[in-house]
């Protein structure tokens, strides 16, 4: 792992040398993509809008947040700006790298739950939106190629292919902007030393695979009980796997 901890301090010298100018929008991207946005921003807007996709939202969010934190109790993983000076393999010459108010995050490092988090509820939110936009628009493709087949309306036929291809790229438009926001998230985390680019891609990759699987399935209708023992659940089930790791050597507060 010593020489992909050692690309990833490269990669984080040679974006902040060639980025440091747009630090601000940076530092402004890692503060939205932080999971208590997830539950203080997003849930609470989402909610208002529509309140299946807002049950989403909190659902999702509270299951990755946890399953991440599982992750990192089992798969540690260092954090760049600390194994700077821990791997002793910069005592010579030091990397030109800027500490920021978010660099210094104590605990283990891999998957990044930002990006994971993020990845995961705005899955919720961009499906639940990209299914509203297709509902929404016109789509005659059916009638049409039946009525080009019997009645040879070929003008008819390509105004409503092309009513057709546009509602295609209208629903698709909020998977682009999630692909945008899971790039500049996890841009930013390395940005800022918070992370090295494969803990990144592992978060956002777990979280996408979580968002699809949890945004199947939203308990929307469940009563306020079913919502209280899942969190007690989420809560005794937490400390049961900590305990058990200590019971088994492993170090959960190195």
């Amino acid at each position: 792992m010593e020489a992909v901890y050692s690309q990833g301090i490269s990669l984080a010298e040679a974006l902040q040398e060639r980025t440091m100018s747009h630090e601000k929008f940076w530092l402004t991207v890692t503060y939205l993509g932080d999971p208590n946005a997830a539950f203080f921003l997003i849930f609470p807007f989402t909610y208002f809008i529509s309140k299946r996709t807002g049950v989403a939202v909190l659902w999702v969010a509270a299951i990755s947040e946890w399953l991440n934190l599982v992750f990192k109790w089992m798969l540690f993983g260092e954090r760049p700006f600390w194994w700077i000076g821990e791997s002793g393999l910069y005592v010579n010459k030091q990397p030109k790298v800027q500490q920021f108010p978010s660099t210094c995050e104590t605990g283990p490092g891999s998957p990044s739950g930002h990006a994971m988090v993020t990845a995961a509820v705005w899955w919720a939110v961009v499906s639940s939106l990209g299914s509203f936009l297709y509902s929404r628009t016109p789509r005659y493709v059916t009638f049409n190629v039946f009525s080009f087949l019997f009645f040879k309306e070929s003008l008819n036929l390509s105004l409503n292919l092309l009513i057709y291809a546009s509602s295609v790229v209208l629903s698709s438009a909020p998977y682009l902007l999630y692909v945008l926001m899971l790039v500049a998230v996890g841009i930013s985390r390395v940005f800022i030393l918070a992370h090295f680019p494969h803990q990144v891609v592992a978060g956002s990759i777990t979280g996408i695979i979580l968002g699809i699987i949890l945004s199947r399935r939203v308990p929307a209708g469940r009563p306020l009980l079913f919502f209280f023992s899942v969190s007690i659940g989420l809560l005794l089930s937490a400390l049961s796997i900590h305990a058990g790791l200590q019971q088994l050597g492993f170090d959960l507060s190195w």
